[in-house]
């Protein structure tokens, strides 16, 4: 499946692939016209048994909004307000169900998923910088209404950029796609701030530093999907240099499917009067017609002509006139990349054949990772940490500032469970819950080192009873509306019921089967081993970590 098939990379990247015979090549478009000239095109060169299938539509928003306009969605209550609901809202199933690019894919279940839309453009340019202004101006008039101030949260780029990765990775993971091949940018065609090409007096523009910024966002997302257990193998190609061309035609000069007319003068005026500000009637689309149409017939005609001129099709940059594509692609300047090398190099690398224009797997060559000496000077820090400890008399557990606050419930719960079974793993393995409950119960209310600093490291103690807390001044965690008592206890309550404790039984079991079931130093160096595990002992830190590790399944899979 390729997103943006029709475009000028992604119709050469489905011409390198026809010979590859897949079975089927889904191409996805902005609209529907582009998706059927683009699969009409590629039936006429593919190979027999190539089923070649098109979609369109917007793939940032809801599936039921994908064939509207951006500004009709904006102008639309409703329609934003779902909108904004996706960008702002939790993220789960029903989320990725919703998605126009999640429905995509589970539809489609592509095997590989290739990703040529230009997603950097399409989230900066919405202007975040215009509509921050015109929301101050909103402001200064009196209180900013609910229309207002959900236009100008839907030009945030993050959120968007957030929710397209999230849904993209989920819904590959849901369905097996096993390689996701971004064609990514620069935003600045390989130059630097210098850049005179820009789309506003400013050099560079604020929007293009946008979609700069955006770019590198999108690229650390896909160096952190790479990392994440169940993704796809993840890679990124970002052109450094104008990409270009589709065709060279002379004819009438056409502008996001409508010609350009010819335009005119009617008299000199002043300047006052020629830029005057003009009405606004109301909002949405009666505004920007306003603005279009102010000063026809006084100050300016439509001739009725279309403007017409020979020029180079670069695909979705535009059309570029001989003269506009010699200043851009000269020698010094942005220069120029053709699509079939841009393409040539995808499909060596869907194909397993590294090409060395892999960004993120450059991004984990040149990245500083885990090294032998910190490993070496870990130990000597716990050593230390461990003998001031023991000088002072107290065990310090954990202060909520690394987080979450899960991980320092299961710290001090790990605490607790060492205090009450005496340091021995083989002892946690073999709890009775109900007498754990008890035995924990009476810890907590006799030491008050331990309770006071489980309260102010802002944690609450769920009692046994499953009825009653201890709190502090602050908790970091408190129950959401209709949340189950266990959902907020698992995320950050020291949970002191028997149920909590036969859960610790089994991690505890849990542990020992790993460390048992796998042979130590002289079975080689295929197993990870610490020198806890041959202890049996129980550290809180140790065991927090197993958890996250294996139960929760945050375990790192590259260094």
């Amino acid at each position: 499946m390729i997103l943006g098939g029709s475009g000028l990379v992604g119709m050469a990247i489905a011409r390198a692939l026809l010979p590859l015979k897949p079975g089927l090549l889904v191409i996805s478009a902005l609209t529907q016209r582009e998706a059927d000239d683009g699969v009409e095109e590629l039936r006429a060169h593919a190979p027999d048994g190539v089923e070649i299938a098109g979609e369109w539509g917007n793939l940032f928003v809801p599936a039921a909004l994908k064939d509207e306009r951006r500004d009709t969605l904006l102008d639309d209550a409703g329609a934003r307000g779902a909108m904004l609901d996706e960008l702002y809202g939790p993220l789960g199933d029903e989320a990725l169900l919703r998605s126009a690019l999640g429905d995509l894919v589970l539809r489609h279940r592509p095997d590989a998923l290739i990703d040529c839309i230009n997603t950097a453009t399409g989230f900066a340019y919405q202007n975040v910088f215009k509509s921050a202004q015109s929301l101050r101006e909103a402001a200064r008039r009196g209180p900013v209404d609910l229309e207002t101030i959900e236009k100008h949260l839907a030009t945030i780029t993050l959120p968007h950029l957030i929710h397209h990765v999230w849904v993209a990775l989920h819904a590959m993971q849901a369905v097996g796609t096993r390689v996701y091949l971004k064609i990514g940018t620069a935003g600045t065609g390989g130059m630097g701030l210098n850049i005179p090409f820009t789309h506003s007096e400013d050099r560079p523009s604020r929007q293009l530093l946008s979609k700069s910024a955006v770019a590198g966002a999108h690229t650390l997302l896909l160096y952190l999907m790479a990392r994440t257990p169940g993704a796809p193998a993840v890679k990124e190609i970002k052109p450094t240099a104008a990409i270009s061309w589709k065709g060279i035609r002379s004819g009438d000069v056409v502008w996001r499917g409508a010609p350009i007319t010819r335009v005119d003068a009617v008299a000199p005026v002043s300047v006052a009067d020629a830029f005057v500000a003009p009405p606004e009637p109301g909002r949405g689309g009666e505004a920007r017609l306003a603005r279009r149409e102010f000063g026809r017939d006084t100050l300016w005609r439509d001739t009725g002509q279309v403007l017409q001129g020979v020029y180079l099709d670069s695909g979705e940059n535009g059309l570029f006139s001989p003269d506009e594509f010699e200043a851009i692609t000269s020698l010094g300047l942005m220069e120029f990349i053709t699509p079939e090398e841009i393409a040539r190099d995808a499909v060596r690398e869907i194909t397993g054949h590294p090409t060395g224009r892999d960004v993120v797997a450059a991004l984990d060559a040149s990245t500083s990772g885990p090294t032998y000496r910190a490993g070496v000077l870990r130990q000597s820090a716990l050593a230390y940490m461990e003998e001031l400890e023991r000088d002072a008399e107290h065990r310090s557990v954990g202060f909520e500032m690394l987080g979450p606050p899960r991980l320092t419930k299961l710290l001090f719960e790990g605490e607790i469970l060492r205090r009450i079974c005496g340091g021995s793993l083989e002892c946690a393995a073999q709890l009775e819950p109900d007498a754990a409950a008890r035995d924990a119960d009476a810890l907590v209310a006799s030491d008050i080192d331990l309770r006071t600093r489980i309260l102010s490291a802002n944690l609450a103690i769920l009692l046994p009873d499953g009825e009653r807390v201890l709190r502090g001044r602050k908790v970091v965690v408190e129950p959401e509306p209709a949340e189950a008592l266990d959902d907020t206890a698992w995320k950050g309550w020291v949970d002191l019921r028997a149920a909590n404790w036969e859960a610790w039984r089994d991690r505890a079991v849990g542990v020992l089967a790993r460390i048992t079931g796998e042979p130590g130093p002289e079975g080689g160096s295929q197993w990870d081993m610490e020198p806890w595990h041959r202890e049996r002992t129980i550290r809180p830190g140790a065991l927090a970590a197993w958890v996250f590790r294996y139960e929760d399944e945050g375990e790192r899979i590259k260094r």
